[in-house]
């Protein structure tokens, strides 16, 4: 059972004051010794349920004979015990009172044996020492005598023993019957007691810094950091790892220093290789104490020297993980040596149940037995050290003449796993598929869990390996880009460009570049993709590799598409299909097509974008590609749209809904949804799009992609107008705008504000209509967009006329006017001179324009014999 956080202690000592030891002195022994009170910082057990815990009145057949907490050195299990046996003494569950002793398992000069721990509990029960039996089983024996006929007077007795080490310690201390209790910590799991566990964590976030400010308060209550450098001490607990010795030292040091900032402390602590040194309290007059160990080291280095010799090195090398939990499989791989808990295992195969995979687990539930790791989620085979702890254990590993090898096992380890799981991911039937995964849902499983790790990964193996650097971080950046982790894919793709180019690899290089125009695409940064793909593809030509020429200029289309650069992304995707027809490289064709198909609509050539699609279409079908299909599809279902053949739009829609949906891609399932949503509203089955939309919305909000939302909830908005529901629409499009405002994507803030006007002019607001109107001409003259000039002026035109301001709407649908004259647009130049109404065409209003589509997902191309392997 985790402990859950809870407020300190700091302070509120009414609970604690309960005087522990009551028990009745014998005529001629000594009065027994009260427990101590929690130490400052404890950490508060209100939230706790005690009974839970063991220590409560037994209920039918419940009966808990020990309650035992262990956890890792130093980090509050005395004090959570002691509080606990303050607060079971003050509600009345132990009338015969509570006794403390203290076990010093884990002392080096030696713990106290079971025979003097029943020796003490006998003296503190009130026999005399002269009364004491001779042999060890005599005075056992007495022991369980002395509680049986306190629980005959209805006496219930709590029994603390503190910081046992074994089980040996404690076995004769365990209360015979079903009336006392005996509350055992330990830093070990203590197995062979029939007792309930508590796991103690570190404290949570917000009460770690509660307790540095406590302190510096109670020290000094007129200390200003704790309010004035909050975010910093905030800092200080989370570098500290929330362990509370570590804590309670970090907040001395401030105590010690009352001029010393909040921020400087947290600056030296940065510096993780020195990080446990700092950590010392200082010496007299505030100085370093000098000559002794760090405290927090010292607590480490108790459990450490317990550990078998194996497990120690299991420990040690746990650290140079650079992520933050690690897989069993993985820690297979840094063990797998002549030397280590087994015989041998291959890198990269999957940690199967047998002996090896078994002997690897064992030393892992070593190691949490000894509260030097721990399983998170208890069964799920990834295991996770404290940070302070893999400090320690890091240094332990930089005295190990063989982590650099086990380092490298490591790091092949997650190459060749990553590339496996990728092939399931990219799915591209060219490419064999590894037996490592059972299939896409597996391998996407395996990389969602490790994507930490991997990421990490690829900034050590650019120190270590950095061939393997580039390998890694192409082959996970496909995933990266599908689970839409820009960030981690951005850096991977800037690391990978820095290795390429110190080992003087063009090639590498060039596949670098492309992959971080991709990610540049899905963060929405443009001009940067253009520039990264461009690079690649004269790179690639200069090489004479066609393969990755073809793949630069396909996916330079598309960014070149997204800047609204339509003839020049016509122009390099025809490039890109005639190169890869030419290699003979059917897949790349077909991805190229589809980009191809999707500029083609753009510039209006809709017959030649259907022909394009189509053969997509037909390619990815041949090839077993359902992401080529997904794509061909949603590229088809909206050229269709164009050409108002809307059944079968919606036929091609819902089928890419369907197949996104079937490979588990929620981004292109929600982008999928939102052009069904269109292709419905149409097909004029409004509330059916509305539906769609509205979900479409939601996928797309929980995935962070912003635009997509703003596209989705632009189609409900415009649904929502013709349900006559005019108000819900003004909310909707106010929602757009502000999406894409704060996106800075001001071509589509703008459609958004012309909407926004049209369902303000609705519900008669016309003074907001008219500003909506003008902001969108203003846009529109800064983008040097003619036709959204156009348009801007004739629904601001009707705007005003509705205001009854008729001088200055006859003076915007003039102008209106003459913008579409000289752009040879008679229909919007007539539209202009009768003041209709008319909505931005890219928009949808009042005259039932179409709303935008999102857009198909993205078709990105690849070589087509994959990313390099290692």
């Amino acid at each position: 059972m985790s402990l859950p956080a809870a407020p300190l202690l700091v302070g509120r000592r009414a609970e604690t004051d309960v005087l522990l030891g009551v028990l009745a002195p014998g005529p001629d022994g000594p009065a027994p010794k009260a427990a101590p009170v929690p130490p400052a910082g404890a950490v508060d057990l209100d939230a706790v349920d005690l009974d839970v815990a063991g220590l409560g009145a037994a209920g039918p057949g419940g009966v808990v004979v020990v309650s035992a907490v262990q956890g890792l050195g130093r980090i509050g299990k005395t004090a959570l015990a002691l509080h606990a046996a303050h607060q079971a003494v003050a509600r009345g569950w132990f009338p015969g009172g509570a006794l403390f002793v203290e076990m010093r398992g884990y002392d080096p000069a030696g713990g106290m044996s079971a025979e003097q721990a029943v020796e003490v509990l006998l003296r503190a029960l009130g026999v005399p020492v002269g009364d004491l039996p001779p042999t060890p089983a005599e005075r056992a024996g007495l022991y369980q005598a002395e509680l049986a006929r306190r629980a005959g007077r209805g006496e219930r007795v709590l029994v603390v023993a503190d910081n046992a080490s074994e089980t040996g310690q404690v076995e004769p201390l365990v209360p015979a019957g079903r009336v006392h209790r005996l509350l055992v910590t330990s830093r070990d799991t203590l197995t062979g007691l029939d007792a309930r566990l508590l796991d103690v964590d570190e404290l949570e976030p917000d009460a770690a810094a509660e307790l540095i400010g406590l302190v510096l308060l109670r020290a000094r209550p007129g200390d200003g950091r704790p309010g004035a450098e909050a975010a910093a001490v905030r800092r200080v607990a989370a570098l500290c790892g929330r362990l509370p010795l570590a804590l309670q030292i970090a907040a001395a040091i401030l105590v010690a220093d009352p001029g010393l900032p909040v921020a400087a402390l947290a600056g030296a602590l940065a510096d993780q290789r020195k990080r446990l040194d700092r950590l010392t309290p200082p010496g007299p007059a505030g100085r370093p104490a000098g000559g002794r160990s760090a405290p927090v080291r010292a607590a480490f280095a108790l459990s450490y020297r317990r550990l078998h010799p194996s497990l120690q090195r299991l420990f040690r090398w746990l650290s140079l993980n650079p992520g933050p939990d690690i897989a069993t499989g993985a820690a297979a791989a840094l063990v797998a040596d002549p030397d280590g808990p087994a015989d041998s295992a291959e890198p990269g195969d999957r940690a199967e149940p047998g002996e090896f995979a078994g002997r690897v687990r064992a030393g892992l539930a070593g190691l949490a037995a000894a509260g030097l790791l721990a399983e998170v989620p208890v069964g799920s085979g990834r295991w996770r050290m404290h940070d302070l702890l893999k400090l320690y254990a890091a240094e332990l590993a930089r005295a190990d003449g063989r982590h650099p090898q086990a380092l490298e096992r490591l790091m092949e380890y997650y190459a060749v796993t990553v590339v496996a799981a990728d092939g399931h991911v990219v799915a591209r039937p060219e490419i064999g598929l590894s037996g490592r995964f059972t299939g896409r849902q597996d391998a996407l499983a395996w990389l969602d869990a490790e994507r930490l790790n991997l990421v990490a990964a690829v900034a050590v193996a650019a120190a270590v390996r950095p061939a393997a650097a580039i390998a890694l971080a192409e082959a996970v950046g496909d995933f990266l880009l599908l689970r839409r982790h820009f960030g981690d894919a951005l850096a991977n793709a800037r690391r990978a460009l820095a290795v390429s180019r110190q080992l003087g690899d063009r090639g590498g290089e060039c596949r670098v570049l492309n992959n971080l125009g991709l990610a540049l695409q899905q963060a929405r940064r443009f001009e940067e993709a253009i520039d990264a793909h461009t690079k690649a593809a004269a790179i690639a030509r200069g090489l004479g590799e066609r393969q990755g020429e073809g793949a630069s200029l396909a996916n330079l289309g598309a960014a070149l598409r997204q800047t609204r650069r339509f003839e020049e992304a016509v122009t390099v995707c025809t490039q890109a299909t005639a190169i890869f027809r030419g290699l003979g490289d059917r897949h790349s064709e077909g991805q190229a097509l589809a980009n191809l198909g999707v500029a083609l609509r753009q510039t209006r050539r809709f017959e030649e974008a259907i022909a394009a699609c189509t053969q997509a279409l037909a390619l990815a079908r041949d090839l077993g590609d359902q992401h080529g299909e997904g794509q061909a599809l949603a590229s088809l279902g909206l050229v269709l749209r164009e050409v108002q053949r809307f059944p079968e739009a919606v036929t091609a829609h819902t089928q890419t809904v369907a197949i996104y949906r079937d490979l588990g891609d929620r981004h292109g399932q929600g982008q999928s949804l939102a052009n069904l949503g269109v292709a419905l509203w149409e097909v004029h089955q409004i509330e059916d799009a509305i539906a769609v939309c509205t979900q479409a919305a939601g996928i797309l909000r929980g995935l962070g992609d912003r635009a997509g939302e703003g596209q989705a909830l632009n189609t409900v908005g415009l649904g929502l107008r013709e349900l006559a529901r005019f108000e819900d629409a003004v909310t909707a499009h106010t929602q757009v705008a502000a999406i894409y405002r704060d996106l800075g994507d001001r071509y589509r803030e703008g459609e958004a504000l012309t909407n926004l006007g049209l369902a303000l002019q609705d519900v008669r607001r016309f003074d907001e209509a008219i500003g909506a109107h003008t902001r969108y001409l203003a846009i529109s003259c800064d983008l040097g967009d003619p036709h959204g000039q156009g348009h801007a002026l004739t629904n601001l035109g009707v705007a005003l006329q509705q205001a009854r301001r008729y001088d200055e709407a006859i003076t915007a649908c003039t102008r209106a006017a003459g913008i579409f004259g000289d752009l040879g647009d008679r229909h919007g130049q007539g539209q202009a001179l009768t003041t209709s109404p008319w909505p931005c065409g890219r928009c949808g209003a009042s005259t039932r324009r179409s709303p935008p589509a999102p857009g198909p997902p993205a078709s990105s191309v690849t070589w087509a014999t994959g990313t390099a392997r290692p």
